[in-house]
């Protein structure tokens, strides 16, 4: 493909404008189903703690696994307004960045 084609592209892409996503409210929070066991329910609220805490560091800047130790970890919980995690919930915010890509 000659070099004027893919400027005159790229002038074109240049001039659309750009869309980006408005803040999303929060969804209503609904009860969890009755009639499972205790187990299922710390393990279903630790995964959605170490989704938070992922992403909030992922927003931080630390996109490695081996960035995020146990300290950083808590402190950004400690920022976010999150009681600090227990160190297997710190594994599994490792464990989400390192099996995200």
């Amino acid at each position: 493909m000659p070099a004027a084609a893919l400027t005159s592209k790229s002038k074109r892409n240049a001039s659309r404008p750009v869309f980006i996503d408005p803040t999303y409210a929060p969804l209503e929070k609904r009860p969890l189903p009755a009639g499972r066991p205790r187990e299922w329910y710390i393990t279903h609220n630790r995964r959605l703690k170490a989704m938070r805490l992922a992403i909030a560091l992922l927003d931080s800047g630390v996109y490695l696994a081996n960035q995020a130790n146990n300290i950083r970890i808590r402190s950004m919980a400690e920022e976010v307004g999150i009681h600090p995690p227990s160190d297997i919930t710190c594994h599994m915010v490792r464990a989400l960045m390192r099996y995200s890509r």
